[in-house]
This record gives C-alpha cells, sequence and structure tokens, in this order.
C-alpha cells in the first residue's frame, strides 16, 4: 500500500504545471516552462520520498500544449534526459506515479473531433510515462464520459473507441466510476467488454452507488487487475461537511480513513487523496496506515 495525492505540494512553493497562454506561444516559452515544471517535480517527488509518501499524480500540464497542433517541438528528445531523471527516482525508491487528463478527454463522444483531441491527448500522456521508462503500472485514468441521453449506447461508443486506441495507451488506461453518470456496476460492465481495469473511486460511490458496499467494491474493482497493472489503485475522499453534493473535503477526516483500511484489509491497493490540501492530508493518512501491515515504506538506496 502506498499513499499519495494529486498534482500540486502547497509546501515547497514550485509548481510541476506552470504553463502560458497559447497566444505566446514559443518554442523558447515552452523549453523555459517544461524545465522549470520538471525540476520542481523533482522536488516534489523528493519531498514525497522523505515523508513516505511514495504515490503521486503527475499533473497534465507538465508539458504545455504538448497535444496541440501548435506544438511541433520533439519535446521527448528535447527533454529526455529529465524524464529519465524522474522515472530512474520513481523506480529507485520504489515508488508509483499516475496521470488524469482533464474532463475534456471523452473518447465516447459523438462528435468526431471532440475523440480525435481526446485520443491526441492520452496519446500525450502515454508519450510521457513512456519518456520516463516507467512500466505499465504508471496508469492513466479517466471516465466514461458523455451520457447523450442514452447510457447503453454511450457505453457501447467508449468499447467500439477503446478498441481503437493505440497499444501505447491501452496499457496504461484504466477507468474510474463518476459521481453522476457511471457507476462502479457500469464501469463493471465495460470491464467485461473490454478487458480495462476498473479503479474505484470510494467518493463517487458514496454520492452515485451501485449496491455494493465499499469492502465489496474494494474486491470487486481490484479483480479487474491483472500483475501487469499492478497493485489496484483507489481514489478516496470524504464529503465537504456542509458542502454542494459532490465536493470534496478539505482535510483528511482520520477516522473515516481509520474505517476505511480497516473495512477493506486485507485487500492491498494504492491510495490516492483527493482531498484539497493535498500533502498535509497525505501526511496524516502515512500517520494512520504506519499502523497497517499493507503500508509501504521507502526503498532505500
Amino acid at each position: 500500500m502506498k499513499i499519495g495525492y494529486p498534482c500540486i505540494n502547497r509546501s515547497i512553493g514550485c509548481s510541476s504545471g506552470r504553463t502560458f497562454r497559447l497566444s505566446s506561444y514559443s518554442g523558447e516559452r515552452l523549453e523555459e516552462t517544461v524545465r522549470e515544471n520538471l525540476r520542481c517535480l523533482g522536488e516534489i517527488l523528493r519531498f514525497n520520498r522523505r515523508a513516505c509518501i511514495l504515490f503521486f499524480r503527475i499533473g497534465s500540464g507538465l508539458v504545455p500544449f504538448a497535444s496541440h497542433p501548435v506544438c511541433t517541438a520533439d519535446w521527448q528528445e528535447t527533454f529526455a534526459e529529465g524524464f529519465r531523471g524522474i522515472g530512474r527516482f520513481v523506480r529507485e525508491h520504489d515508488m508509483r506515479v499516475s496521470m488524469h487528463p482533464d474532463q475534456f478527454v471523452v473518447i465516447n463522444a459523438k462528435d468526431p473531433d471532440i475523440v480525435r483531441r481526446s485520443v491526441a491527448e492520452l496519446r500525450y500522456h502515454a508519450a510521457l510515462l513512456d519518456a520516463m521508462h516507467l512500466d505499465e503500472t504508471a496508469k492513466i485514468q479517466i471516465h466514461v464520459g458523455g451520457v447523450y441521453g442514452d447510457p447503453g449506447s454511450a457505453m457501447e461508443r467508449f468499447c467500439t473507441e477503446y478498441s481503437r486506441l493505440d497499444e501505447s495507451i491501452l496499457r496504461r488506461l484504466v477507468v474510474e466510476n463518476d459521481d453522476s453518470r457511471y457507476t462502479l456496476a457500469d464501469c463493471l460492465r465495460i470491464h467485461e467488454e473490454t478487458g480495462i481495469p476498473v479503479l474505484f473511486d470510494v467518493f463517487h460511490h458514496t454520492v452515485n452507488p451501485s449496491g455494493a458496499g465499499v469492502a465489496e467494491a474494494v474486491e470487486l474493482s481490484g479483480a479487474t487487475w491483472q500483475p501487469r497493472d499492478g497493485i489496484p489503485m483507489v481514489d478516496y475522499s470524504t464529503p465537504m461537511p456542509g458542502g454542494r453534493k459532490g465536493r470534496h473535503a478539505e482535510s483528511l477526516d482520520a477516522a473515516d480513513f481509520e474505517r476505511f483500511l480497516a473495512g477493506t484489509a486485507p485487500a492491498d491497493m494504492d491510495i490516492m487523496l483527493e482531498i484539497k490540501d493535498k500533502e498535509k492530508s497525505a501526511l496524516a493518512a502515512v500517520g494512520i496506515a504506519r499502523r497497517d501491515g499493507r503500508f509501504r515504506l521507502p526503498r532505500e538506496r
């Protein structure tokens, strides 16, 4: 078991997702931005290792506009050394990384142009993880997408478009249940059609349930992962007290997290905390998880 958080570390004073306006795009601007993003990502990972936070979601903005036609730079080659260095650090310390493209990635869209742009974005994510020389346990997670008034047809369209994706994408792609459209049961049906692993989102399941309790849901989703996929990934959060439906909590609910760990034992999983205060909650979660026999300490070099 590894504990992680997504994209931003609020403690270290830099961002690995710096970007700029499309109108000011230039090769020089891109190179300057990506080098700073890679430098900061390295700093985040070093912070995480010291704190025994061994799971991290890399933000999609690491290489700005990489999937846009304006970007003609050979960014994989230009930044090859930086990517290899990140991947080497991850492997040496038995860490794990993942990515989660933005909501505009919708492979079951009716509009072919949206599908085309979505596939281009997925190619970028896969190429970035490949440039880090990471195996297929470094995953890219997406949602099923839109409903378009007919969820059955929309799910079929997802399966059809999934079957057309490049192998470089397929080896990394996982699908997660969402908080309003597609339940865990829907994702499990898609898995039966495609073989795609299902990433279980605990919070989305509480908002948009499909019958199974959390422990059973962890077991059902975990069974969709093959050994080559690595330990199943789970997204964890709790609702914002008094907030609107679907809003994530600002900080870790320690008592709920302890109950979650106890209730899902002995199933192993890597847990991504989708909680707003990022590394602060991850540090608290690590303190709790240290008492759990599934928890992994960093590998010493």
